[in-house]
């Protein structure tokens, strides 16, 4: 059975490799040599956000020809391009039937705010807005258009915001597995659906203060931008759901009608002759000009922070991860590079290694030391390891309901050996060396011993901790603690506890980031750090194979017994993921 695996997973490599690598070479070959032609004639773009969003660009070397998702700042950035471009006369978004990240919101609520600033209108189109936890930014981006059509007989359910997590006590318990982590301090709530089967009064507190912040964001600027009172806004929207014909009637959207005739409309907004261009085709015929004021470099990190290089799982895209090695290499070409007056950080994080965000944190500061100011544009969050490699910049500038701070740790391990046993698998261990050596091995719980030096080495991180963030935030240590504990923020909170400076997107802090390093007029921004080379591609999907393979010949010498291959089903079912590894991360989730 290990060699047919083997043998499959070898064959799959060999067709992925020739199916994908070779013509993925041939593409970029010819894209390097020529680009689109510029689009002709008055266009209305037409902006899908029904796929899905990241907040960067796509890293991964291959992401470039898959086109699957379109980010945040790319959005954006080609919106500021289209603006004031005269052959660009308008926009139609179509809206996703869920919900998105309220940072995500925030960000294009300004950038659509600015293209219609410039005179050029916007249509959101929607097939109805069903009751997601989130579905509310979603309606917040939907009212900054100006214009909200809806289909006849769809929904409209944006009633509030709601989440759920599950609990797993009571499921280890009768399993006999044991959880044996630790927490800095009551708020860091990653693991408590490991430890407890509900939330805890502290738990429950954070949940519903960021969640209670966002919604009251959310609420503030639809009222705004649809000309209503605040409370109108909130009684009308939590009277719901409604029909799009009952919304159209409480003054929530503009019209009610198909898509055909949607198009219609805003083509006659745009002026005579105009047509509809998907975006990413306008984005692609249309590179960005940079200008050519002072040199600014942007460097962006997305995902998990690890150690090492980028280890993404696909080539092609998606689960990004932040390599501490990529980040501070990219950090110190910026430095080594004299045209680079200033640097814009864009990070999207829940956390990660300790001694990652470390070395991305020391990058951060030799950018200081060498007179390169350091300005960090948050994205839909930035929080523990997030924050921690941001804490010490020159200026942060984060969302209105970016998720940040969670200024904390958390650690420990699955204890397995009792579970196993009850199928009739003995977990035993062995060691030499000192009492520590198998603190981490899943046969058993730490020992009294072990737990005492876990538990100091987990109070020695969390006091570094602290101890960066008083010295980049200019607070007390004390201060510090008061309002960390693991606690998530939204942006708008820390900057009301100093923890943010100000509240904007990522060209405001490209304007921060002018003014720092006193540039005057336009700013040529550079991205740092990225590599699009097809043959990293084909390391990566080399390395990926590599794994594949080992990893389905241990599973196949592992599950050779029913009991073991059922034991494995259930916690695989429950979403576990044994880790002896600190890990800084809030693990919100609801993106």
């Amino acid at each position: 059975m290990k060699q047919f695996l083997t043998t499959l997973a070898g064959v799959f490599f060999g067709l992925l490799l020739f199916m994908i690598g070779v013509p993925v070479l041939i593409i970029a070959g010819l894209a390097a040599g020529s680009r689109p032609a510029p689009l002709a004639g008055r266009n209305v773009l037409v902006l899908d956000l029904r796929s899905g969003l990241t907040d960067q660009e796509a890293s991964a070397p291959l992401a470039l020809f898959t086109g699957k998702t379109l980010s945040v700042l790319g959005i954006e950035q080609v919106l500021r391009r289209a603006q004031s471009d005269g052959q660009v006369g308008g926009l139609l978004v179509r809206l996703p039937e869920g919900g998105m990240a309220p940072a995500s919101a925030d960000e294009l609520r300004g950038a659509f705010k600015r293209f219609r600033a410039a005179g050029k209108p916007i249509l959101a189109f929607s097939q109805g807005l069903y009751a997601d936890g989130m579905v509310p930014s979603t309606y917040e981006l939907a009212a900054a258009s100006g214009d909200i059509w809806m289909q006849p007989a769809s929904s409209f359910q944006v009633t509030g915001m709601a989440r759920n997590d599950v609990f797993f006590k009571r499921f280890f318990d009768q399993h006999a597995i044991k959880p044996d982590y630790q927490q800095r301090y009551e708020f860091k709530n990653a693991v408590n659906p490991y430890l407890y089967s509900d939330y805890t009064a502290a738990h429950r507190e954070s949940e519903l203060g960021w969640m209670g912040s966002v919604y009251q964001t959310v609420l503030r600027s639809v009222a705004a931008d649809r000309a209503l009172p605040l409370a109108a806004i909130k009684t009308r929207l939590e009277a719901g759901p409604y029909s799009a014909e009952d919304a159209k009637a409480q003054g929530l959207i503009d019209t009610v009608g198909e898509l055909h005739d949607a198009g219609k409309a805003i083509m006659a907004k745009a002026g005579a002759g105009a047509k509809l261009t998907a975006f990413k085709d306008y984005a692609a015929a249309d590179p960005q000009t940079f200008g050519g004021g002072g040199k600014i470099a942007v460097i962006g990190a997305e995902g998990e922070i690890m150690t090492g290089e980028d280890r993404s799982p696909s080539p092609l895209g998606g689960g990004e991860t932040i390599g501490s090695d990529d980040v501070a290499k990219a950090f110190y070409a910026a430095i080594d590079d004299s045209d680079v007056k200033a640097i814009v950080f864009r990070v999207s994080s829940p956390g990660g290694s300790d001694t990652a965000s470390e070395q991305i944190l020391s990058a951060v500061r030799a950018a200081k030391a060498a007179g390169k100011p350091v300005v960090i544009s948050m994205g839909t969050y930035a929080a523990s390891g997030g924050y921690w490699i941001s804490s010490q910049a020159s200026e942060i500038v984060a969302q209105p309901t970016t998720l940040t701070g969670s200024i904390g740790v958390f650690g420990g391990k699955f204890a397995l050996g009792d579970a196993l046993g009850k199928f009739g698998v003995d977990m035993r261990g062995v060691k030499v060396g000192g009492d520590f050596a198998d603190a981490f091995l899943a046969a058993a719980p730490m020992t009294p011993r072990q737990t005492t030096a876990f538990s100091a080495w987990m109070d020695k991180i969390y006091a570094g901790f602290v101890d960066r963030v008083a010295t980049g935030r200019g607070l007390t240590p004390d201060r510090v603690r008061q309002i960390a504990k693991g606690r998530v923020w939204t942006g708008e909170q820390a900057k009301t506890l100093g923890l943010v400076d100000s509240l904007g997107g990522f060209y405001d802090a490209v304007d921060r980031a002018k003014v720092l390093a006193k540039i005057t007029g336009d700013a040529r921004l550079q991205s740092f750090g990225q590599s699009t080379s097809p043959f990293v591609a084909l390391r990566k999907m080399i390395g990926a194979s590599a794994r594949v393979m080992a990893v389905m010949a241990r599973v196949d010498g592992a599950a050779s017994s029913p009991g073991v291959r059922g034991m494995i089903g259930e916690i695989d079912d429950a979403g576990l993921r044994a880790r002896g590894a600190m890990v800084l991360a809030p693990r919100v989730g609801w993106w």
